[in-house]
């Protein structure tokens, strides 16, 4: 090829930079568009993680780094499917990865699910990360919550809950959220793993965090705190495991104080059944399940009643179907072969790939993606010569496109606008950042109106 391999990358959060970053180091020259439907970048770092969280920075600078590159455009606020579709995209482009993420909750199928004061994680997570399209308001007027669900998402959710407001206001938070922190009732937030403590999805340093929160004591119950044979295994060798369990057995032999304002609770164990109410949430009705030896659970026919008034459902995330490409609806992916987008026949699609949550369900840490992306670009470096020639691959054509069709589409430049009045809203009250939420705000800001 005599120009360079043109690449759009739909989606700018982990998963869509790291791909991008891989392509940037590899020895075929390229030119890479990344498309956003945010007027921001990063994705499920500004949309998707608590704000609290120790190592944001850190992975903001990387991936700031690598959109800083000069092969790299960023292009937000450009709704694929709706501003651009496949063909107009294959049209610009020798090869497209989708790297839409997760944003969707998988459901739980109990009684009283669709209650009022019955949320999903996401809704909750995207409410205070001032996510644009959630809910500006939050309504806490609950003594005691609980938080379903046994890993990171979970727990953000109920530290967050559990956190005095004050005490996330050297966070970029948005005001609307401080508001609604700051006016919760909320004392005793309870969450419930369905199985015990070996087999739990923390990573250590997430568990940890919940120790170190300022007027909320971290009550963890000995009942349901048990391993069997299949525990001790994973004890003995995964060290993640070993830390998580030694971490909350030391918790579990502590006497609990009950002198703070708040407290968080974890029950193991414990599954819900049922969530009880008529008008809104009034409770949760959970079995008591027993290990069965080869790391599984099983009920024990024992049930109990929790008084909570909310419960949050951190039961794990879904990607949403793409227009024009297939989706596994059973899994929450789009079908592939090493990244290789696959058509209803199981046969690949020239010059489509995919990478991330969108590829292999939401499972691991954000730092997961690099491997991920690093098989399907190996594929589509291997694909190149034979993929199908962009028929305008010039990089203004997909700028004059959007032109016409009206989109007010945010660059790189526009980002670097808004983060600096993000940070001068933060200098204003002596903190780092307060983020921008309305979208169309954030589209007039980086556009320099």
């Amino acid at each position: 090829m005599t120009r360079p391999l043109r690449v759009a990358i739909v989606g700018a959060g982990p998963a869509g930079v790291y791909a991008a970053d891989i392509l940037t180091k590899s020895e075929t020259p390229v030119e890479i568009d990344l498309l956003d439907r945010m007027p921001a970048p990063y994705g499920l770092i500004r949309y998707g993680v608590a704000p609290d969280h120790p190592r944001i920075k850190g992975i903001v600078s990387a991936l700031h780094r690598v959109l800083d590159k000069p092969e790299i455009c960023f292009l937000g606020h450009v709704d694929y499917g709706v501003d651009l579709k496949l063909d107009d995209l294959r049209r610009h482009y020798d090869a497209v990865v989708f790297a839409t993420g997760a944003d969707q909750d998988r459901q739980l199928d109990v009684p009283g699910v669709d209650l009022p004061h019955s949320h999903g994680a996401a809704e909750f997570v995207q409410w205070y990360d001032g996510y644009p399209e959630a809910p500006r308001e939050w309504t806490l007027d609950g003594e005691q919550v609980a938080v379903i669900g046994a890993g990171n998402v979970a727990l953000d959710v109920a530290r967050v809950l559990a956190k005095q407001a004050d005490d996330l206001l050297r966070t970029e938070i948005p005001d609307n959220v401080y508001r609604g922190l700051k006016d919760s009732r909320v004392t005793d937030v309870h969450l419930f793993a369905r199985r015990g403590p070996a087999q739990a999805k923390f990573t250590p340093l997430e568990l940890r965090e919940l120790d170190h929160q300022p007027g909320v004591e971290l009550v963890v119950h000995p009942e349901g705190f048990e391993l069997d044979a299949a525990s001790e295994e994973s004890i003995r060798t995964n060290n993640q495991v070993k830390t998580v369990v030694k971490t909350l057995q030391d918790w579990a032999l502590r006497d609990p104080r009950y002198d703070t304002p708040r407290r968080l609770h974890l029950h193991f164990l414990r599954a819900p059944v049922e969530i009880l109410g008529s008008e809104r949430v009034e409770g949760l009705r959970t079995e008591v399940m027993e290990l069965t030896g080869d790391g599984g659970v099983r009920g024990t026919g024992e049930h109990e009643t929790w008084p909570v008034q909310q419960v949050y459902r951190a039961v794990g995330y879904l990607s949403s179907p793409l227009a024009e490409l297939p989706f596994d609806h059973g899994t929450g992916t789009i079908p592939h072969e090493g990244g290789r987008v696959l058509d209803l026949d199981g046969e690949p699609i020239p010059g489509v790939y995919t990478t991330g949550w969108v590829k292999r369900g939401p499972v691991g840490l954000i730092g997961h993606t690099k491997g991920d992306a690093l098989e399907t670009i190996t594929n589509l470096l291997a694909d190149a010569e034979a993929l199908p020639r962009a028929e305008e691959p010039t990089s203004d054509a997909v700028l004059r496109l959007l032109d016409e069709r009206g989109v007010a589409y945010t660059t790189w430049e526009g980002w670097g606008r808004l983060d600096a009045h993000e940070k001068a809203l933060g200098e204003a009250q002596g903190r780092e950042r307060v983020k921008v939420v309305p979208r169309e705000e954030m589209v007039r800001i980086s556009r320099g109106g």
